[in-house]
Parts: structure tokens; C-alpha cells; sequence
């Protein structure tokens, strides 16, 4: 692994019961790049996220975070290391504010601690000034995430991801069901996580917006590493080709 790699995983095996979701997975994610994620249902995308993010276990190989090995038994000990997630759920509360939203889990207290008074201020304060690094237009931080629209529901998850992740941000279908000018304000926001020295990860079925954003694209298929490109020196017609298997197959090594 060298100095430019903020996570890698090598040789990563995960088995349910008879079933092997994972085989052998060997990729890092750069430093300061956005890192596409692509293959057919079922290649084994989101185990892989849940590896890094703690939620599952490997039954074989190992992960190295900044530099050192790394072993992230549940996701409070990957959020505590700096690797935060944005699930296709968003995993918002919706009857609860945007600011309470940014602070779940994580709420300022004010006064002795023992009384535990919520600096309900302070919160309001600092997630207007958290979203207002990422967006221009900041929603509405005392209404209900239910009553937001889905690009801004996405906003707030993101939002939310960079403000308590220290370094990579991990991200499953992050413009899934929004309309053109939401996904285009999203993907403005993932631009400048980069900008802002986040390291990303992003899971996507459109190859188009893959291309857009990434610097970097990692294909899966049926639970194997296929092959790893740089972005800007592929086409979509390699990738759909790596990703489908045609590529393998023009070249005898179907698996």
C-alpha cells in the first residue's frame, strides 16, 4: 500500500452460509479521489461497503485504513476512525428535524452534564454552518426531514457524513430515484467532498454519472474483482463489457 491510499482490502472473503458473496477482493481507494463502485445486482457492491463500515465481518483477509490494519467490529468503531456511510435509505428520522437529524447520536449538551440540557442553539447554529459548506441552497434546519424533497434529504446525509467523517465517505446509490436537477445538485456536493480533501467511495448503476464524478472506477462481478480503470483513460463500453463479462469472455478468462 503506499502513502497515497486511505484504504485497502486484500484478499477479502464473505460467505453466507453456502453462498460466497465475496472472492478473494483486492482494491484500494486514493487519497483525495472519487471512487466508483460498479457491477450487476448481486456482484457484491454493498457487502463490500458494509465490510468497510463495520456492519459485516470478513471470514477471510484483511483491511488496511491510513496506514495501519484495521479491524472495525461494529460501524461506531469505523465512524470513530473516520469512515462514515450514506446508505441508499438515507437512515434519516423523518419526523425529526434537519439539525436534530445531523446531531443524532451525537447531541451537544449544555450546563452540567448531569442534567443533560441539549444546546439546542448551538446545533441549529453549527448544522446551518456544516450544510452551508456543501450547498447553496441550505433547506430549511428547523422543519422535518418528511417534509423535504429527496435531493435535499440526500444533502443532509452527505452533509451529515462530512461533517463527522474525518476522511472517506462511503456511499451507496446516492442520487437513486432523484430527479435531473436534484442528481445534478448532489453531484456537486460529492465534487466538493473531494475538493475539501474527503476521500470518497460511490456505489452507482449509472455509468454515466460514474463518469462524470469519479477519478477512478473499480468494476465487480459475481463476488470477484474484475479489473480497476482510471476514469479519464476508459470508455462506458469497456466498463459495460468488464461488467457483463464480455470482456472475459473475448479474452478466455470467463469465470
Amino acid at each position: 500500500m503506499t502513502s497515497q491510499t486511505i484504504l485497502s482490502v486484500d484478499s477479502i472473503t464473505k460467505r453466507f452460509g453456502a453462498v460466497v458473496a465475496l472472492r478473494d477482493i483486492s482494491m484500494t481507494i486514493e487519497a483525495g479521489e472519487i471512487t466508483g463502485l460498479v457491477g450487476d445486482n448481486g456482484a457484491g457492491k454493498s457487502t463490500l461497503v458494509k465490510l468497510i463500515s463495520g456492519v459485516l465481518r470478513q471470514d477471510g483477509g484483511t483491511l488496511a485504513y491510513d496506514g495501519q490494519p484495521a479491524t472495525f467490529t461494529t460501524p461506531a468503531q469505523a465512524r470513530a476512525s473516520g469512515i462514515e456511510t450514506v446508505y441508499q435509505d438515507l437512515s434519516l428520522t423523518g419526523n425529526m428535524t434537519v439539525w436534530a437529524n445531523v446531531y443524532l447520536g451525537r447531541e451537544l449538551i449544555k450546563g452540567p452534564r448531569f442534567l443533560n440540557i441539549l444546546d439546542k442553539a448551538a446545533m441549529i447554529a453549527q448544522t446551518r454552518q456544516m450544510l452551508g459548506r456543501f450547498a447553496m441552497n441550505v433547506p430549511p434546519i428547523e422543519a422535518p426531514v418528511d417534509a423535504l424533497s429527496g435531493g435535499q434529504r440526500q444533502l443532509i446525509a452527505i452533509a451529515r457524513a462530512a461533517a463527522w467523517g474525518s476522511k472517506l465517505i462511503l456511499m451507496d446509490e446516492p442520487t437513486a430515484a432523484l430527479g435531473v436537477a436534484e442528481t445534478q445538485a448532489v453531484e456537486e456536493v460529492i465534487r466538493g467532498l473531494r475538493e475539501s480533501g474527503f476521500s470518497v467511495l460511490v456505489i452507482s448503476h449509472n455509468l454515466e454519472q460514474v463518469f462524470r464524478i469519479t477519478d477512478r472506477i473499480w468494476v465487480l462481478r459475481r463476488g470477484q474483482v474484475i479489473g480497476q480503470r482510471v476514469t479519464k483513460d476508459t470508455h462506458p463500453d469497456e466498463i459495460v463489457a468488464m461488467i457483463t463479462g464480455a470482456a472475459a469472455a473475448m479474452s478466455g478468462n470467463l469465470p
